[in-house]
């Protein structure tokens, strides 16, 4: 079974953001900016992977464009993304380089449902075989699809922004910086990233993840 707590509903969210507020006078300040987080739990397979390639270096407004056209087409299944030409695959925003890794996807025949049984570890170890998965988006795939409450994705740039703001550090942290900090948010990272990620919302008046 996988270590530690799942996140299934808001309560879970509001006994981590309660216990954070308790440990630290930042993260509760962030907290009173923000009111109530939110809950952020996705469904699991192959679409969420999909969609988080998707949402790779472009901005969450384009993401959402184009994952719009993708459901439109109804291309968001393994089959379909492997019947699909590359000509119908550019149509709806992909490009080259993502067509080869939604394709990648779709032939590597995960078992969606053995990863919710895994370790933390395990799960981004699985996930990041895959062409056009890294560990960005194996951290998302397991805070958000799984539920993981201690998972933190260090690489974000939002967060990495929003802990700038919010803890006064002279420049954004990098990857190894931030999972360093975020050590002591464990056992409630999952939480402490839905913090940032609404903290960056208020400071920078717009969405900083899907």
């Amino acid at each position: 079974m996988p270590a530690g707590r799942i996140i299934e509903t808001s309560d879970c969210v509001a006994e981590g953001a309660e216990w954070l507020a308790k440990t630290c006078p930042r993260m509760a300040y962030a907290m009173d900016q923000t009111g109530p987080l939110p809950l952020r739990r996705r469904p699991d397979g192959f679409a969420q992977l999909l969609s988080a390639i998707v949402s790779q270096q472009v901005s969450v407004a384009s993401a959402n464009a184009i994952w719009k056209r993708l459901q439109d087409a109804r291309l968001t299944g393994p089959r379909k993304i492997l019947w699909a030409t590359d000509d119908d695959l550019r149509a709806v925003g992909l490009s080259r380089q993502k067509i080869r890794y939604a394709r990648a996807l779709a032939e590597a025949r995960i078992d969606y449902k053995a990863l919710r049984d895994a370790t933390d570890a395990d799960v981004v170890a699985i996930l990041t075989q895959v062409p056009g998965i890294g560990v960005w988006t194996a951290e998302i795939y397991a805070m958000f699809s799984l539920g993981r409450a201690d998972v933190i994705a260090p690489g974000d740039l939002a967060l990495q922004e929003a802990a700038r703001i919010l803890y006064d550090l002279p420049e954004r942290p990098t990857d190894k910086e931030l999972r360093k900090m975020a050590e002591a948010w464990s056992p409630w990272r999952s939480v402490a990233a839905r913090v940032l990620w609404a903290y960056y919302r208020v400071a920078k008046q717009r969405e900083g993840i899907r």
